[in-house]
């Protein structure tokens, strides 16, 4: 590894040096405010191309041969077992160098932006704040960083992400169809099935409206369903097979609208193609919705989106607004997955909490909350997030 200082008299300065002198493959190792400017240390990362010679002058060479059961010279065996070692060894000192050079050059990268643009430093700050990820809120603050008053260039970056932000056109409320509502467990389906329901009866009439479930794992989740349907006066079916659900589609076929609850999955994947084979019953004439909870965690929502990928998901309903102490992790999710929202709920009560989904009536919902849950983020978190989960570290 090749490393060498740098003197200059600003961080823009010292790192155009770094890459004039060592290239665009350096790594910075160090940096630290001097008389006159800062000082960087950086290096050539060299390790990989000099792995195998070190691996050579590392790994002793036996002082004679061992011979095995049949006689055989056995130091090839020994040798490539000790080789195997070292490398492995080797590979985790370079993982855990990376990871310090790239949490160092992280810091580097957002000390450099405040002194460069602090208004832009800021910005970042208070989107990630809002819980939107780094690369979302890394890509608002560029977009606006021409605008130095900080209230405008929040209101213009809120403005944008509400720009990225799909909204569905799937009115099922008043176009009926076969309705299927996929979620984790928890988030609400039973409830928002009932919302859906009762707003269509209110509309239409109750003789157009009819449910069914494929929820063969909770006694309760069926019963609190009947339980819906004996209060709209709507008929309620079971149907935990493909041919279950063909013959109760048959028979509900007069009706308008048809909701099919699921059942709540997380990670049981046997599950997962029970009710798809279930659901597969309905063809082309299914409308998928996702339920998407606000209170679920960032990670979460990341293994949802992938767990019901399988779906092919025409559009959200993000329930339980009213829960969610922040929503911008919610809106980050649904933005990189391209996943339109149709629907949101904002409470239990049947059939008021539930509203056809607004951009930007979210992102004013995210920003209210910002305010009513000011969140300080610490300095190393948004160097990380500033630098991205897909950055090398590179000068």
């Amino acid at each position: 590894m090749k490393i060498k200082r740098f003197v200059a008299q600003d961080m823009r300065q010292a790192l155009r040096m770094v890459r004039e002198t060592l290239g665009e493959d350096a790594v910075i190792l160090s940096n630290k405010s001097v008389d006159g400017g800062v000082e960087l240390t950086a290096a050539l990362d060299l390790v990989e191309e000099a792995c195998d010679e070190t691996l050579d002058q590392r790994i002793p060479q036996p002082a004679q041969q061992m011979r095995d059961g049949s006689g055989n010279p056995a130091s090839a065996m020994v040798d490539g077992g000790a080789r195997d070692t070292a490398l492995d060894e080797m590979r985790r000192e370079m993982q855990n160098l990376r990871r310090w050079m790239s949490a160092e050059l992280s810091g580097l990268s957002w000390y450099d932006l405040g002194q460069r643009a602090p208004h832009s430093q800021e910005l970042l700050a208070r989107l990630m704040a809002l819980g939107l990820d780094g690369e979302l809120a890394r890509s608002l603050a560029q977009r606006v960083s021409d605008i130095e008053d900080m209230e405008q260039a929040w209101n213009k970056a809120l403005y944008l992400l509400a720009d990225e932000i799909a909204i569905s056109d799937i009115d099922v409320l008043e176009r009926g169809g076969i309705v299927a509502l996929i979620g984790p467990t928890g988030v609400g389906k039973t409830t928002t099935i009932a919302k859906l329901a009762a707003r269509f009866a209110l509309r239409h009439g109750h003789r157009n409206v009819a449910l069914i479930t494929t929820d063969s794992y909770r006694i309760g989740a069926r019963d609190q369903l009947q339980t819906y349907a004996r209060i709209l006066n709507v008929p309620v079916r079971t149907a935990t097979t493909r041919e279950e659900m063909e013959q109760a589609l048959v028979m509900l076929g007069d009706r308008r609208l048809i909701l099919i609850d699921t059942a709540g999955m997380a990670a049981a994947h046997e599950r997962i193609v029970d009710q798809h084979a279930v659901l597969e019953a309905a063809g082309d004439r299914l409308t998928t919705l996702l339920a998407l909870s606000a209170t679920t965690e960032a990670n979460a929502l990341q293994r949802a989106l992938g767990l019901f990928a399988k779906f092919r998901p025409h559009a959200c309903v993000l329930t339980k607004l009213d829960e969610a102490a922040s929503v911008g992790g919610l809106l980050s999710a649904l933005i990189h997955a391209g996943l339109s929202s149709a629907f949101v709920t904002d409470g239990q009560r049947v059939p008021e909490d539930l509203q056809p989904a607004r951009a930007h009536p979210l992102v004013t919902r995210a920003a209210e909350l910002l305010q009513e849950n000011p969140t300080e983020l610490d300095a190393g978190y948004c160097a990380l997030a500033l630098r991205g989960p897909h950055d090398h570290a590179r000068a």
